[in-house]
């Protein structure tokens, strides 16, 4: 992966398309989810500095099998502070195809979507629903946690053995096991010892 040229494109991308363009470079050569981000420009728009950790993108990455990932184009993401993003994510792949890294691109398309009927060419997206950006692995399992927990439509307290194996499954193919010391948080939240968790991520649904 040719970081200095990565660099390179980033800056004339952020200055092409100004503040509102936030240009972001995943390194994922050593697996390291806890700090994944090796660059940034106009790191302001989510809220991210070099060193931060993942997006739901990169779990993904980590994952999957990085020979047959997909770039990701035109579609839309959530700021913290609720507001709207053009995203796109690129794979940067190595000389066997696999991706070593992830070039993102994000722009701030807030004020854009109140003049959308005016431009709408520009702010046209595939996807109707926001994936909200998250700066650290703690803020992301609990939101993985809390898509689990909607996934089955009932509150911990109400889930019975087989609505607990359909969340933890669900958290498992998110990528939730990744983050360091997930396990002991997951198994905390929804009552159940480790050992029982990880029958469950085994279990036959």
């Amino acid at each position: 992966m040719n970081l200095e040229f990565l660099r390179d494109l980033a800056k004339g991308l952020a200055a092409q398309f100004g503040q509102n363009c936030e240009i972001i470079i995943h390194d994922l050569r050593d697996n390291n989810l806890e700090s994944s981000i090796a660059y940034i420009e106009n790191g302001h728009v989510s809220d991210r500095k070099i060193g931060d950790g993942p997006s739901h993108v990169v779990l993904e990455a980590l994952r999957g099998d990085r020979g047959h990932l997909q770039n990701h184009l035109g579609y839309l993401t959530r700021t913290k502070d609720g507001r709207l993003l053009k995203s796109s994510t690129i794979y940067i792949r190595d000389e066997n195809g696999d991706a070593v890294g992830i070039f993102g691109i994000n722009y701030d398309i807030t004020h854009l979507m109140m003049a959308e009927n005016v431009l709408h060419n520009i702010v046209t997206t595939e996807e109707a629903e926001p994936q909200q950006i998250i700066s650290n692995v703690n803020e992301l399992l609990d939101e993985l946690i809390e898509q689990s927990v909607k996934l089955v439509g009932k509150p911990v307290a109400l889930m019975n053995k087989e609505d607990k194996i359909k969340a933890i499954q669900f958290l498992n193919e998110s990528g939730a096991f990744l983050i360091t010391k997930s396990g002991d948080k997951v198994s905390k939240y929804f009552g159940i010892s480790k050992y029982t968790m990880y029958s469950y991520i085994d279990a036959k649904s």
